[in-house]
Parts: structure tokens; C-alpha cells; sequence
């Protein structure tokens, strides 16, 4: 059986990786960057982050954005990059998967958006 204190340093040790693995910014490559403008195909304005689903090329990518927190703080709203609206956002590529982007800005609504 396993005691407590096992169980408590186990859980504790799982969080840095838990958290590394969904923030792996370090994972985009800032030599291949997207800096594209269209449509939203769809977005999602949520924590952990919000993200942009665009297509391109007749691909669809995702590009990662911010916190919701840090989004409505500089002035992105929900609908600003909701489904249809037109936007630029200039990102980095995954290296482990070159159709999933982590965004540096954003132009939406006539207004450019650091998300850093």
C-alpha cells in the first residue's frame, strides 16, 4: 500500500510536467513564423488559452493565442476573433506539429493585439 507521503510527492512532481506539456512554448519554432490573414473558420475565447482555427491553403490551422485574462486586458474581445471575422495574426509553428501555431499578435477589428 502505498503511504501518504509517496502519494503527496508523486502529485506534486506530476504538476511541473503536466504544465509543461500544455505550455511548451519552447516547442515553436520562432524561425518559421505564419503571418497570415483571413477568416476564422471557428475560435474558442477560454481558458487556458483562446484559440483561432483559420484555413489556409485548404488546411485548417490552429494558432494558440492568450489567456482570456491577458486577451480582454489588451483589448481582444470574444468578438473580435469569433467565426467569419477577418484577421492577421502573425505566429510561430510547432515544431512537433506544423499545423499548430502559438500567436505573437493578432489585427482584429482594426487594432493589433501583442498576446505575449
Amino acid at each position: 500500500m502505498i503511504d501518504r507521503r509517496t502519494l503527496v510527492a508523486a502529485g506534486i512532481a506530476a504538476v511541473p510536467a503536466a504544465a509543461s506539456a500544455h505550455h511548451g512554448w519552447g516547442g515553436f519554432d520562432t524561425s518559421k513564423v505564419l503571418d497570415h490573414t483571413g477568416p476564422v473558420a471557428r475560435s474558442t475565447y477560454a481558458n487556458p488559452h483562446g484559440t483561432l482555427y483559420m484555413v489556409k491553403s485548404g488546411e485548417e490551422l490552429t494558432v494558440e493565442l492568450a489567456p482570456t485574462s491577458r486577451m480582454q486586458a489588451r483589448g481582444l474581445a470574444a468578438d473580435d476573433i469569433a467565426a467569419g471575422k477577418t484577421v492577421r495574426v502573425y505566429a510561430y509553428q510547432n515544431r512537433g506539429n506544423p499545423k499548430v501555431y502559438r500567436a505573437e499578435w493578432v489585427e482584429a477589428g482594426g487594432k493589433r493585439v501583442e498576446l505575449r
